[in-house]
């Protein structure tokens, strides 16, 4: 054992700090990626319904419970992790981020029309193929959409490690 030995509490204090994420990909009947535009974020303007982990919650809770607040849609299962992504910290965010990245399945035009948006969060919901997002999306983004579509497609898991806060360009 090294001389240089903490207790747990004070070893936790030294380590890299992390925020994690987790949400739900949907498509439509037409397997086009389902997205909400958020109010509140120019830098990545459409999401997938989705947030930041509460305390005492695991990743799955957090997607199911975030989909059920910004859509309106219960989502039951099972959980099937589509991404794990990872970005480091910046000028915009001053921590990592891990998030988990969950397949929703595919909505029928009735889920889709039920959709309520929480207007504090969200104004628009759009299904568009996937070359149609990359004109509405940053490059990170919809690099990020294109790996999460082949994970679904192929049943690998992707694994997005190039999400970071650094250059304004996520």
């Amino acid at each position: 054992m090294s001389a240089t030995w903490l207790p747990p509490e004070q070893y936790a204090e030294t380590l890299v700090k992390a925020t994690a994420f987790a949400c739900l990909f949907v498509t439509d009947e037409h397997d086009r990626p389902v997205q909400l535009r958020a109010v509140y974020s120019q830098d990545h303007p459409w999401q997938w319904p989705g947030g930041t982990m509460e305390p005492d919650e695991r990743p799955w809770q957090t997607a199911v419970r975030e989909c059920r607040e910004e859509t309106g849609i219960v989502f039951g299962g099972p959980p099937r992790l589509l991404a794990a992504v990872f970005g480091l910290p910046g000028a915009q965010w001053p921590y990592n981020t891990v998030g988990f990245v969950f397949d929703g399945g595919r909505l029928t035009a009735e889920e889709m029309a039920s959709i309520t948006l929480d207007p504090e969060e969200h104004d628009e919901v759009r299904a568009l193929a996937v070359e149609e997002w990359r004109a509405h999306m940053p490059r990170q983004d919809f690099a990020r959409l294109e790996a999460v579509m082949a994970a679904r497609r192929t049943g690998t898991t992707a694994y997005f490690d190039t999400w970071d806060w650094g250059d304004g360009d996520c």
